[in-house]
């Protein structure tokens, strides 16, 4: 009989000398085993047995031994966890293969291409995968296998696009993709369960120019880190990313920052060494009476009324995707005032990154308005 589990030897002993037990378990093989007597040696009762734990480090385990009511009250609370009772036979006095343990290992670290495994599957049971410097050109399709991942780096190789599999591991929450070949980061991917798991995502040092307008419903993220790569613009939908904390996107080509960054509640934001420019004069785009369009558009968006690609052509679907927030939490599509105003970033996050060698921490954020009075009020309140 041998059980695959984690195992926490409690020394009983220990508290009276004044110390602690570890309080944490270890990967281990825990099996009910005889010790097979001598070669020579009278057999006058059977001999006891034994409880044996090994683990990797020991692999000829330790073994422990108990009085027969122990182990009836163990067998009975295994045979209760499975649901029935099952006969299992005794095993021997082996050491246990370093294979068994394979099997179980819920981290795995790659760091070069001579350990990467051709020939031979990832642990299914894995949580943790790092495959770094090995030269990756494409994600290895044996990973998107391990439905128990928690984490994947995938940091330091050459991958140049993310397969929309990636999206089916519905327990990731880290996702690190720094120092790659990346140009993009598909919608299929930011519409996938990621969009319930995925707390941390680092996309730094890649070559990424734009995120889509879907990326924002990756609301559960708290980390997300953009430094080094051409971005001209953040997600204007930034805000809906409620849960976010740690914000960087040093080293890139902003000009300007989206009005909803005022929606955030950051403890840390990094977007030193990027061009932003000075306000210009405010750009102009109201249409008076408004287009049925427009007046459509809007109706549709402040109701709320759900629509998509198999209720409305694709265009206008695009066109509210990207429909621009007044100040005043109205929504505008063709029809607005464009502004651009310097706003100091300590009033959206604790801790800012000086901008530049002259300590500064104001950039400018672009803005929308629906209507004259939205920007006269707004111009009043600053």
């Amino acid at each position: 009989m041998k059980l695959h589990c984690e195992v926490e030897v409690v020394c009983r002993h220990l508290p009276t000398l004044g110390l602690r037990n570890r309080g944490k378990g270890v990967r281990a093989i825990l099996s009910l085993c005889q010790q097979m007597p001598r070669a020579g040696a009278e057999r006058d009762s059977p001999p006891p047995a034994r409880l044996r734990i090994a683990t990797l480090k020991d692999k000829l385990g330790t073994c422990y031994q108990a009085s027969s009511s122990n182990l009836k009250n163990f067998l009975s609370a295994v045979r209760l966890a499975h649901k029935g009772i099952v006969e299992v036979p005794v095993s021997t006095l082996n050491p246990v293969k370093t294979s068994e343990f394979e099997k179980f290992r819920i981290k795995m670290v790659i760091t070069s291409k001579k350990d990467y495994p051709l020939s031979r599957n990832f642990p299914y049971s894995l949580e943790h995968l790092q495959v770094s410097y090995c030269g990756l050109v494409r994600v290895d399709m044996r990973m998107l296998c391990l439905k128990n991942l928690k984490k994947l780096d995938l940091s330091h190789n050459h991958i140049k696009k993310l397969p929309a599999t990636i999206g089916d591991l519905i327990h990731l929450q880290e996702l690190d993709l720094s120092d790659n070949h990346l140009e993009s980061f598909s919608i299929v991917l930011c519409q996938s369960t990621l969009q319930k798991s995925l707390q941390n995502l680092d996309l730094s040092q890649n070559k990424i120019r734009a995120l889509p307008v879907q990326f924002c419903q990756l609301r559960e993220l708290t980390d997300l880190k953009l430094d080094d790569n051409e971005l001209v613009q953040l997600p204007f939908k930034i805000g809906q990313l409620t849960n976010l904390r740690f914000l960087s996107a040093a080293r890139n080509k902003l000009s300007v920052l989206p009005n909803e960054l005022k929606n955030l509640l950051l403890e840390h934001l990094d977007l030193f060494g990027n061009p932003f420019e000075k306000p210009d004069i405010p750009v102009v785009k109201l249409q008076i009476p408004l287009t049925l369009f427009e007046f459509s558009a809007r109706t549709v968006l402040s109701s709320r009324i759900p629509y998509g690609r198999d209720t409305i052509p694709f265009h206008l679907c695009q066109d509210l995707d990207t429909a621009k927030t007044c100040v005043c939490g109205r929504v505008c599509l063709d029809s607005f005032i464009q502004e651009t105003v310097m706003v100091n970033l300590h009033s959206i996050a604790n801790t800012v990154v000086l901008l530049g060698s002259t300590g500064a921490t104001e950039a400018p954020i672009i803005s929308y308005y629906c209507s004259v009075t939205c920007c006269t009020q707004s111009d009043m309140r600053r």
